[in-house]
């Protein structure tokens, strides 16, 4: 099967492009050129950066966790701008603070969006992406080299989603689509600026050697992306560099029992930790629809309070 021509004049379909990485990458695949499909919950926010676009583009509110709705979204994507040549799974939420006191909702919808939200995201796009010999990209973490303690939920749903990735990669391979992961590290976004709003999360980040804690501009982070979005990367990586840390894998998780052992018990002592609930701006938005629709067994989350 051929592949579409590179990159002008094809399809693309973003995942959580409300804001942040998501609006950053469609701004920077409508400037190559493609025609962008924006998805998420907020329509008004997608609207206003779809207006921005200096291309054709379209944009559907949607749960990416809904099977039948993600598939009307690909069937509208479809009639509107034609099959998609590219999708990033880029929706994704987090949560942070012990296990054992954590909601059991909100633990489970970090996990459904990161990691069932992709699965569900690429078999609704995956007949366009046969027509058209495309890419789909899953937006992981460095959170699959190496869990780290209180975001239990993040850790296991971006592991998840990697493997999830790399199964599907083998899977359609002979079709002609590729697939590639991404691994992010520090990026700026309101998720992570609230993750410093806790002591905890906040020292524990601070703990990391200078490189592994440096957060990155969204700007920046979103090119290396469509960059190996471009090249049809199998793993793309934002900063570059960590593709040195896949060597070092096999030891991420013994450091990071050694740092857990010696500082959690310290910094619980100093900060007691609450749980943060859904962070960022997003996380703020998941809740407000979740409480609106009603859904069962789903709490709005207590925040811990801020530390100053």
């Amino acid at each position: 099967m051929s592949r579409s021509p590179e990159p002008g004049g094809r399809v693309a379909v973003v995942t959580g492009a409300a804001r942040g990485l998501g609006a950053e990458l469609a701004r920077l695949l409508a400037a190559r050129g493609m025609r962008v499909a924006l998805l998420g919950r907020e329509r008004a926010t997608l609207a206003a950066v779809a207006v921005a676009l200096r291309t054709e583009s379209h944009v559907v509110e949607v749960d990416v966790t809904d099977d039948a709705a993600m598939g009307r979204a690909a069937e509208e994507v479809t009639r509107s701008l034609g099959a998609p040549s590219v999708v990033i799974a880029n929706a994704g939420v987090a949560e942070g603070g012990p296990f054992e006191t954590s909601d059991p909702a909100v633990w489970r919808r970090v996990v459904e969006v990161n990691l069932v939200g992709s699965a569900v995201t690429a078999r609704a796009f995956l007949p366009g992406l046969r027509a058209t010999g495309g890419y789909f990209l899953q937006v992981a973490s460095t959170a699959a080299f190496g869990a780290a303690p209180m975001m239990s939920a993040y850790c296991a749903s971006k592991a998840g989603a990697e493997a999830f990735a790399r199964s599907l990669r083998a899977e359609v391979a002979h079709l002609g689509v590729g697939v590639g992961v991404a691994y992010l590290h520090w990026t700026d976004t309101d998720m992570v600026r609230d993750v410093d709003r806790h002591a905890v999360l906040r020292e524990l980040r601070g703990h990391m050697p200078a490189p592994a804690r440096r957060v990155y501009p969204v700007e920046r982070v979103a090119s290396w992306l469509v960059r190996g979005v471009e090249r049809r990367r199998a793993s793309v990586y934002a900063p570059p560099w960590l593709r040195l840390a896949q060597a070092g894998r096999p030891f991420f998780p013994v450091a990071v029992d050694l740092l857990s052992r010696r500082e959690l018990p310290r910094l619980l002592a100093e900060h007691p930790f609450e749980q943060t609930g859904l962070l960022g701006t997003g996380g703020l938005i998941e809740e407000k629809l979740l409480d609106r629709s009603g859904t069962p067994g789903m709490p709005r989350p207590v925040r811990g309070h801020p530390e100053p």
